[in-house]
């Protein structure tokens, strides 16, 4: 038994010994591993998107919530102001004119909007009688936020809540 370059040679004749892989067995290996590597960046590129969703999607939310709570914490007569910096003096009126985010003129809808961190804060009142709020007796609000994601979805954010105006009487009794 003799030892030439890695094989055993057994009386004349060379033996497969201790060897490698040969250049068809690498080739199959590497396609296998380039596969698993493109998968693994296809989940982590998922993964990000979902991540980003679900953080445009809280923020959205908590400015939501924010607002309606602004809303909720107003006087009834200030129902149609609006403080947007957060420093107790009334910045804005929303309007019922058809401009900006006000979709009709007239049809008692009164808008408000601002945007933030890519993502656009819209809010409406609504009463049920007259376009005053001393008139009514209970207003509809609603925020939404609007923003896109990674891959140019757009997504919404919605909620509403009806308020009830604490001085109303009630309507005439005819007798």
């Amino acid at each position: 038994m003799k030892y030439v370059m890695g094989r055993i040679m057994k009386q004349g004749v060379l033996v497969k010994g201790i060897g490698g892989f040969t250049l068809v067995e690498s080739m199959v290996a590497l396609v296998v591993l380039s596969i698993g590597v493109i998968g693994t960046i296809a989940m982590c590129e998922w993964a990000q998107q979902g991540l980003q969703r679900g953080a445009l999607t809280t923020t959205a939310l908590a400015m939501v919530e924010s607002r309606m709570e602004q809303k909720r914490s107003l006087p009834w007569e200030q129902l149609l102001t609006d403080d947007l910096d957060q420093d107790g003096t009334a910045e804005s009126v929303m309007h019922d004119d058809g401009t900006q985010e006000d979709m009709t003129n007239g049809d008692g809808i009164f808008t408000g909007s601002m945007s933030r961190s890519n993502i656009r804060l819209v809010w409406t009142v609504e009463f049920n009688r007259g376009r005053q709020p001393g008139a009514a007796s209970l207003a509809i609000i609603e925020a939404r936020a609007l923003f896109r994601v990674l891959g140019g979805e757009e997504r919404e954010v919605r909620v509403r809540t009806i308020r009830a105006n604490p001085r109303y009487a009630g309507l005439p009794v005819l007798s």
